[in-house]
């Protein structure tokens, strides 16, 4: 069964006067849209109003998302100056993220960086990994090394240099190593709680308020799989 994340069980990594981080779970939706589900920033609201028994409104500010079946570090910014120097770290990629990822396949060196091209397709909300620039294609680079070999699987680490749309997916299944349960990507079959395979594990940045170099890192989910890696 698929645990959805609510204010009372919350995975919550970090939390001070200007940011909380949280251990998104699979399906946990980081900002509102169109499907109408309650998003991750209004369940944090709702702890931060229980917990600090606060009248009104909460401010809470969005800075990055994940995509709904991934896990991992979330942060949010609990005040708005926090929020503004938060948005111009991760705009000018003064942070460092690293993502674990369950592959199908052998890639095809123990460790690479690869660099492509993305090009959104808004209509099916996909990215294609292109090896040669194309009209409307913005340059993606990441590095992977194999973490582990698994029986039919490879875990991989994954330091992000850019933040394209599902660019970690694209890339991966570019070379031939679609992400485990990414139907999208060119896995064969979908997991059961329709996740995949792909976690944020560790986030550095500098703390927008007292300067402090941060480091968080969020444990995978509880499923047999992960406690492999």
């Amino acid at each position: 069964m698929k645990l959805v994340s609510n204010k009372d069980n919350l995975q919550v990594l970090f939390e001070d006067n200007h940011i909380i981080v949280i251990n998104k779970r699979v399906g946990d939706l980081v900002q509102g849209d169109k499907t109408g589900d309650v998003p991750l920033s209004d369940i944090v609201k709702a702890y931060i109003k229980e917990k600090y028994n606060k009248p009104g409104a909460v401010f809470l500010g969005v800075i990055h998302r994940l995509d709904r079946p991934t896990t991992g570090i979330v942060v949010f910014a609990k005040t708005s100056k926090a929020l503004t120097r938060l948005n111009e770290t991760f705009k000018n990629r003064e942070t460092q993220k690293t993502y674990w990822a369950i592959v199908k396949n052998q890639p095809p060196q123990t460790e690479d960086i690869l660099i492509h091209y993305i090009k959104r397709n808004p209509k099916n909300n996909t990215s294609k990994a292109h090896v040669n620039e194309v009209p409307e294609s913005k340059k993606a680079s990441l590095a992977y090394k194999i973490i582990k070999k698994l029986d039919n699987y490879y875990a991989l680490e994954v330091d992000l240099h850019t933040g394209r749309h599902h660019q970690i997916r694209a890339q991966l299944a570019a070379i031939g190593c679609p992400i485990k349960g990414d139907l999208k990507y060119g896995f064969d079959r979908s997991n059961a709680d329709g996740g995949i395979h792909l976690h944020a594990r560790k986030l550095n940045l500098i703390h927008p308020v007292t300067k402090e170099n941060l480091e968080f890192i969020a444990p995978t989910p509880e499923e047999t799989i992960w406690k492999l890696v």
